[in-house]
């Protein structure tokens, strides 16, 4: 293993992850193919029917009406995909979206929003009634998202391109969705090389971005708002550490998100560092728990 890896890879969350052998046994599986139904183009039972016919049987997800797992792959090539029906995605990004919880007719901002998918998630739980902010400064991520929403036909988006830790101050959101870029370690079972842990200088770097980003996302809601953190990897230095950065810094609530799903809890502490009290209200996902990624959210409320 590559001597430049975080303390020996992955084995460093060995004493945090519940049941270690689980976990390995699902971070060397292929990952299901899963797709979020567009439930403002069409229904789901009429989805499932339309590419059975086409040789793509389906299985609905309990906790998830508008989720079904393909089993075959190849259904993104489908006309009905074409068509924005819709959006293949993994489980685990259901998540921070089902904490969010948008409602129609609000005024909601997706900080770091390519390639899209939480974004038409987030359209399409407001029923693409009030205004969603889809954010993204790189160019080439933002066409990617471009791309997406308007092939799902997202209605109440309008996009724009400013670095997320420096986003205008001129308006007040009621939600605010930072799902920050990150070591990325919970796409192991796609990304094969993330499978040995992230370098320790990547986690150092996108913590310090994700300190700024998670500040102007809580000064971006109005009072009484809600922000939902999220990131796709195990880092408690990009978990943990940074919720805990942002209620050092301000008055913000960290509260329950009371999602559909059995998952682990927040890391009380971390090595030498020690959390504030109720940082387990965080949810930590492992790919053993929803047979997805692995990610980590926690939902704020601004007083």
């Amino acid at each position: 293993m590559n001597g430049d890896r975080s303390q020996g890879g992955l084995s460093r969350y060995q004493g945090i992850i519940p049941d270690w052998e689980a976990f390995q046994s699902a971070c060397g599986r292929p990952l299901p193919a899963t797709l979020r139904v567009h439930t403002m183009r069409g229904d789901v039972q009429n989805l499932a029917s339309r590419l059975a016919r086409q040789g793509f049987p389906t299985r609905p997800v309990a906790w998830a009406p508008d989720f079904l797992v393909a089993d075959r792959e190849g259904v993104g090539k489908t006309i009905e995909h074409w068509l924005g029906l819709f959006y293949v995605q993994e489980l685990v990004q259901a998540l921070p979206v089902l904490a969010l919880d948008p409602q129609p007719g609000e005024t909601v901002l997706d900080l770091c929003a390519a390639p899209g998918g939480k974004t038409t998630h987030t359209s399409d739980r407001m029923e693409s009634r009030g205004l969603l902010v889809a954010n993204e400064p790189n160019g080439r991520r933002m066409q990617a998202l471009l791309a997406n929403l308007n092939r799902v036909g997202a209605l109440n988006v309008a996009v724009t391109g400013y670095r997320g830790e420096s986003f205008p101050l001129a308006e007040a959101f009621d939600r605010v969705l930072v799902d920050a870029p990150c070591s990325a370690e919970g796409t192991l079972r796609r990304e094969k090389t993330l499978r040995q842990g992230a370098y320790p200088s990547v986690i150092k770097r996108m913590a310090l971005l994700q300190r700024r980003l998670i500040l102007r996302g809580y000064d971006l809601l109005r009072p009484g708002g809600t922000l939902v953190y999220s990131t796709c990897t195990f880092a408690p230095e990009e978990n943990e550490a940074v919720v805990a950065f942002l209620l050092d810094e301000r008055d913000a609530r960290l509260e329950p998100a009371a999602l559909p799903v059995v998952a682990s809890s927040g890391l009380a502490k971390w090595e030498d560092a020690v959390f504030p009290h109720g940082m387990e209200a965080c949810v930590r996902v492992y790919p053993h728990e929803l047979d997805s990624g692995g990610g980590f959210l926690a939902r704020l409320r601004k007083p």
